[in-house]
């Protein structure tokens, strides 16, 4: 069968039918044959004409042209034929969708795609036609009238809220839908859900939440879905702070300043900071203040990573909605209905957005489905270089979005040499070429560890530049419009780049408050790609919960915070997650769940005779919680330690460690970093992490394997280990890595150490493991100091004088002037504190009690003898045989637990002490008991 059809690239043609293309599993299937006999029609050619016997068949006719001048004749063809018709700048897109062939018959429906500079594609047919039916009538409805640009369409905001809150608002006028939004905040207490397009000021309406609890006496919790976002809302809370609100901003460390929270009028913190605070049950008091919950992107319900934890915490809050109102603010929910309706909250929707968006998918050559890698690079390189320009030679501003760091640098530079700046031969690693470059050349480049990035935001800003080439992290993180958004990649890393995050992009298209009135985004695809991104963007994004990815870890959350004490309030919490109002039913997760936490040791199910098992948590099940560790990855690394076998030197020990992290858990097994950071790290990992060359190793031979995955994490870490002197500098780079490469790895790392740092009291891993592990995460988090193997006790010692609001001002100053004075523990007598000291003197000789300073530990042959407070926690050990004592406050000697039969009989011993905070310990663990004396 053939099909005959019009081309808006040029004449009829007939094409063999094809077979219709795999569809996504993730993808609803089309609606059914149109009933209609339509032709719709994307022209990028002014010659092209329908053909009389297709206009008369038609019933439903519609032309998307360019606004070019060269158009006006075809648009007076159309119009003296009636055909509708809507004009689009920058349209790039030439494709045709049909129900009706050249000669006036009936087919079905069938889509045409032109690649610029080729013929027509054949015609795709299912569900290919359909997707792009859907998006050209989602493209011919964003090409309605422009939004009205009336000052009668903004309310003053006098109008709708008392009159002292003007000053705390953006703006003296609330926009369409702010004005919709207001009053719905402010007449109820009821949860709400806000969808409208990105820039349509859905700030102004968490504001207006915020304050509205306050009035009530109740504090705001504002909640981001990263650190970035909180840089942008917290510059808006400016104004707050000047009119005597308390904004508190919470993310980074744990250690956070209760009395700080406690007092706060407004919170911004991260979802994960968040919840980790909502487990201290310390902060318990505060927290059941919070009045309104303020969520920023409530669709990342449905992330892989994000969306677990914001589910679990709303599923928490939502059914308490006489203490806690929920105010969720997103730009792309497809289901928004279903998500308010889950929270039992009112949804209010706009489409309006104060300028007119416009988005497109260029089909990519051929190429961009090649096999080869730099094939399809290139491919969507050239086509981003083209669109670039023809935007910025119309005076307009342009976003390059790149799914990787490294097309970043390749993209800038072909745009810096597409404007006559020299790039041949430039190594795309060498970030200060790559800057001086694309700067002369108005290009400007922007991801999380690029060390320029504050002055690109700057320079793109105030139009020092107009391009800007980033990652997502302008997308959803910082708020940088441009005319025009090309998304170059589908792909982040190996995985497609979700809907939302497109979306995300696409709306920083258009600069409000700039005059101009229309923006323009493009997705390049390739053929293959192009069907299913129209029908997933016109459809839209819909939030799917993932909760059940990482069910134990919410479940262990809830059973830590007392929510969850027997088997019928946990499967009653099941019901009220996302999860289960999708559908999923099934209590068969969540009793695996139940199962895998009391098998691994983090809570305990004693069976009930009638049926309503006890669930009761352990101490290693709140400590996992607490730090946020996953209980699966928890479970591999506290089994991987106890078969693991007893080092036999500090080195050893810390090697050990790093390994293990670097192999175990995926931040740091997948670190990215460019090829000249990795040739940096080779070096650094062949010399063990030492930059002394008296100490460095020799040079690899030629047949030595390249580093594996998790190697490069490695290398860090052993940087901070062996050579922390290495990180006493203010430049961005150290030994040529970027400091910013490393702090995502070192902030995990200390993280997941920490936590097996913490069990070192419990007895639930090997002492060994527990003191190395609290010296080393006490060093990752202040490198900057430069501290040596021993360090730890006394830096522990300065966060705890310093208090958790002065840690990072104050624990350098005492630091500093502890070692000029040959402190190198903290087990200095007397009871006076130092002058920097913030505590109350009361808690000061309190905390003098944590110490193990004092307590009398003596080495003996067959064991120890120890004299230590009631309660203190004391470990010996032969190898892997660990022997766990309480202390009574009296002396006592303790014998070394006698070795397994199949260890020889000349093992190491040793014994530690632990107090809740400090410890002390024999044999080679004592390098861990103070700093050692410079050599």
């Amino acid at each position: 069968m053939t099909v005959t059809a019009i081309s808006p690239a040029g004449p009829a043609a007939s094409f063999a039918r094809q077979p219709a293309p795999a569809w996504p599993p993730d993808l609803p299937l089309p609606a059914e044959t149109e009933k209609r006999a339509l032709l719709w029609c994307k022209a990028t050619d002014p010659n092209w004409r329908p053909s009389e016997q297709a206009l008369a068949a038609a019933e439903d006719i519609r032309v998307i042209v360019p606004t070019s001048p060269d158009f006006d004749p075809l648009r007076t063809f159309l119009a003296e034929h009636g055909v509708p018709v809507r004009s689009a700048g920058h349209w790039a897109e030439t494709e045709q969708v049909s129900t009706v062939g050249d000669l006036g018959s009936r087919t079905d429906l069938v889509a045409f795609t032109s690649i610029t500079g080729s013929v027509p594609s054949a015609p795709a047919a299912g569900p290919a036609a359909y997707a792009a039916r859907d998006a050209f009538a989602a493209q011919w409805d964003a090409l309605a009238d422009l939004p009205p640009d009336e000052a009668a369409a903004y309310v003053p905001v006098t109008g709708l809220v008392p009159g002292d809150w003007k000053e705390l608002l953006p703006h003296p006028a609330f926009n369409p839908v702010q004005a919709a939004a207001v009053p719905a905040v402010l007449e109820s207490d009821q949860h709400l859900v806000i969808v409208a397009p990105t820039g349509a000021g859905k700030t102004a309406i968490g504001m207006v939440a915020a304050l509205q609890a306050h009035t009530r006496g109740r504090k705001a919790a504002w909640l981001v879905p990263q650190r970035s976002l909180t840089d942008e809302l917290d510059r808006d809370l400016e104004t707050w702070r000047r009119a005597g609100r308390r904004v508190v901003r919470l993310t980074g460390e744990y250690a956070v300043d209760t009395e700080l929270i406690r007092t706060a009028d407004l919170w911004v913190a991260t979802t994960e900071k968040f919840e980790a605070i909502s487990r201290t049950g310390s902060l318990r008091a505060a927290l059941a203040e919070v009045g309104c919950l303020i969520v920023d992107e409530i669709h990342l319900l449905g992330d892989p990573t994000r969306g677990p934890v914001l589910e679990a915490l709303l599923a928490r809050v939502r059914e308490d909605s006489a203490q806690v109102r929920i105010a969720g603010l997103s730009a792309t929910v497809a289901n928004a209905g279903q998500v308010a309706d889950w929270l039992g909250a009112r949804l209010i929707r706009s489409p309006w957005r104060p300028t007119r968006l416009t988005w497109q998918l260029p089909v990519l050559p051929n190429a961009a489905d090649a096999p080869e890698w730099n094939a399809r690079a290139q491919a969507r390189t050239a086509e981003a270089v083209r669109l670039t320009r023809a935007i910025t030679t119309t005076g307009g501003s342009v976003l390059v979005f790149c799914g990787s760091k490294r097309g970043v640098r390749a993209t800038a530079l072909a745009l810096a040499a597409d404007r006559g700046v020299p790039t041949r031969g430039a190594d795309t690693d060498d970030s200060e070429l790559v800057e001086r470059l694309c700067t002369r050349a108005g290009v400007r480049l922007h991801y999380r560890d690029w060390p320029y990035k504050r002055e690109s935001e700057h320079a793109f800003r105030t139009r020092q530049a107009d391009i800007l080439v980033a990652t997502s992290t302008v997308a959803a993180g910082v708020n940088l419009p441009a005319r025009a958004v090309i998304v170059r990649d589908t792909q982040v890393g190996m995985d497609r780049i979700e809907v939302s995050m497109v979306q995300q992009m696409f709306g920083r298209a258009g600069r409000v408050g700039a005059g101009e009135r229309e923006g323009w985004a493009y997705l390049l695809t390739s053929p293959t790609e192009r069907a299913p991104w129209q029908a997933r963007l016109a459809a839209g994004y819909t939030v799917t919960s993932r909760i059940r990815d990482h069910l134990p870890d919410h479940v262990l959350a809830e059973a830590v915070q007392g929510r969850l004490r027997d088997l019928d309030q946990a499967e009653l919490w099941w019901t009220k997650t996302f999860a289960h109002y999708q559908g999923h039913h099934h209590l068969d997760p969540l009793h695996d769940a139940l199962d895998f936490l009391n098998d691994a040791g983090y809570l305990h199910r004693t069976p009930d005779p009638g049926g309503n098992d006890n669930l009761t948590i352990t101490e290693t099940g709140k400590l996992t919680s607490r730090f946020m560790v996953e209980a699966d990855t928890a479970t591999t690394l506290t089994d991987t330690l106890q078969l693991l076998p007893v080092p036999g030197s500090p080195d050893e020990a810390e090697n050990t460690l790093i390994t293990l992290l670097s192999t175990h858990l995926p931040a740091l097994e997948q670190a990215p970093f460019t090829e000249r950071a990795k040739t940096a790290l080779y070096q650094v990992l062949r010399a063990g992490g030492h930059t002394d060359a008296a100490h460095a190793p020799q040079p690899p031979g030629e047949d030595e394997d390249k580093p594996a995955a998790g190697d490069l994490a490695r290398a860090v870490l052993l940087l901070v280990a062996n050579s922390p002197k290495a990180f006493r500098t203010r430049s961005s780079y150290i030994l040529g890595i970027p400091v910013d490469s490393m702090a995502q790895i070192l902030d995990e790392a200390r993280r997941y150490l920490a936590w097996i740092a913490a069990q070192g009291h419990l007895g639930t891993i090997h002492p060994w493991a527990a003191i190395t592990a609290s010296d080393l995460a006490q060093r990752i988090r202040w490198r900057t100091l430069g501290p040596r193997r021993g360090s730890g006790r006394l830096l522990w010692m300065c966060e705890r004088m310093a208090t958790p609001a002065h840690v990072h001002r104050l624990v350098p100053t005492m630091w500093r002037a502890a070692r000029d004075r040959g402190i190198d523990a903290p087990d200095w007598p007397g009871t006076t504190s130092p002058s920097t000291c913030r505590l109350h003197p009361d808690d000061y000789r309190a905390l003098l009690a944590t110490r193990t300073t004092g307590i009398d530990l003596e080495t003996r042959p067959d064991g120890i003898r120890v004299h230590a407070p009631r309660g203190t926690v004391i470990h010996l050990w032969t190898d892997a045989t660990v022997a766990r004592h309480t202390a009574d406050g009296t002396t006592c000697e303790l014998p070394y637990p006698a070795p397994l039969p199949s260890h020889d009989a000349q093992v190491e011993h040793g014994g530690a002490v632990f107090t809740r905070g400090d410890y002390l310990v024999t044999g080679w663990l004592s390098a861990y008991n103070s700093i050692a004396p410079r050599a």
